[in-house]
């Protein structure tokens, strides 16, 4: 059985600096951003620390791609995609927490 991924994006506020990452452990990765558990990496370096899009990718190969697909795609695109799906740039970690059956406090 494959096991599935997510594909997501941080940002720092609302069109602020965006960081795009994949992985299979969605609350936990997000965890770790938002409590700067790297503080030399991208997202504690520019505060991403608000998880404004995420997708579920069914195949691991088909997450590694479309991860590398949407790292290339120019700013204006990224913008519209989050705002397609998330037009007010809510954190959306609280709505995954909930979906996987986590209290909101983590």
């Amino acid at each position: 059985m494959e096991k599935h991924g997510y594909i997501y994006i941080m940002a720092s506020a609302p069109m602020g600096t965006l960081y795009i990452g994949s992985t299979s452990d969605l609350v936990g990765r997000v965890f770790e951003h938002k409590n700067k558990v790297y503080p030399n990496s991208f997202t504690a370096k520019y505060n991403c620390n608000i998880l404004v899009y995420y997708e579920q990718i069914d195949d691991m190969n088909n997450m590694v791609y479309r991860e590398r697909e949407l790292k290339k795609w120019n700013r204006n695109w990224k913008l519209r995609l989050i705002i397609q799906k998330n037009p007010d740039w809510k954190d959306l970690y609280p709505e995954v927490l909930e979906a996987f059956g986590y209290d909101h406090n983590m």
